[in-house]
């Protein structure tokens, strides 16, 4: 894992942009599979799945919609 903290000036090293909510993910996954029982830890799981599923059928409907041939003019028939 990368250490995203910044470092002051003079110090040894470089210095790197720091995000305010860099390290609270692995603490709350860390609180997170500590707690919870595997029945909890399923169900999260399966509301991930479900939310990209969400994603998916969104982004499905736009590939679509775009993707639909548009008419050119108007048919007209000839003898």
């Amino acid at each position: 894992m990368t250490d995203t903290r910044q470092t002051p000036a003079g110090e040894a090293g470089e210095s790197k942009a720091h995000c305010a909510f860099c390290e609270m993910g692995p603490m709350i996954s860390e609180m997170f599979y500590g707690f919870c029982s595997k029945e909890t830890q399923q169900h999260f799981r399966n509301a991930r799945v479900e939310v990209l599923k969400g994603f998916r059928s969104i982004l499905d409907a736009r590939i679509e919609h775009l993707s639909r041939e548009r008419q050119k003019g108007t048919t007209v028939p000839v003898e």
